[in-house]
């Protein structure tokens, strides 16, 4: 198993990698989670209250959403894994290429989210790793401010996407990844 402070390009993309930060978080393949384990987390009505409005899964439909997010952990300079604790899935995350820019993408459970700023720091460490200079994190209007993504942020925004509100929070890797 590899930790996350590796080169995310050295991290063989069939296997998981265990995070130094927490005992028993990793960071699998999507090839290794079943489609039914994403359901009840991808429809939790706390989840889909920060995400942009879309159906209810089905087995169909996570099929299709997890092949497509396989699609993007083979483009270059991103990384997109599904998070475990003690071998149960409890959300995904990403550095994922959207309109011409790196962003982050942090998806938890609700019983999990104290996680958020470990998943976040590992995921800094990967962008680092990849080369990258900035990365975003676009939140829904759901979402409240955080003030440690303000305070190391380059620049926080108000914007559009597919008729939401978000606020985006652009971040320079290195003074973020210390």
């Amino acid at each position: 198993m590899m930790t996350t402070n590796d080169h995310p390009e050295q991290i063989n993309r069939n296997h998981s990698e265990t995070s130094t930060d927490m005992t028993g978080l990793e960071y699998v393949s999507f090839e290794e989670i079943a489609p039914t384990d994403f359901l009840p987390i991808l429809n939790k009505s706390s989840t889909r209250t920060h995400l942009i409005a879309h159906e209810v899964f089905d087995l169909e439909s996570v099929n299709a959403w997890m092949q497509g997010k396989i699609a993007v952990d083979a483009m270059p300079g991103c990384q997109v894994r599904a998070i475990r604790i003690d071998h149960q899935l409890v959300g995904w995350c990403g550095i994922q290429l959207e309109n011409d820019q790196y962003e982050i993408a942090i998806i938890i459970d609700d019983a999990h989210w104290g996680l958020g700023k470990t998943v976040f720091r590992d995921l800094m460490s990967w962008a680092k790793a990849f080369g990258h200079n900035t990365v975003f994190i676009h939140f829904l209007h759901t979402r409240p401010e955080y003030k440690f993504l303000r305070k190391l942020s380059k620049n926080v925004s108000q914007n559009e996407f597919m008729g939401h509100q978000f606020t985006s929070y652009e971040l320079a890797v290195s003074a973020s990844s210390r």
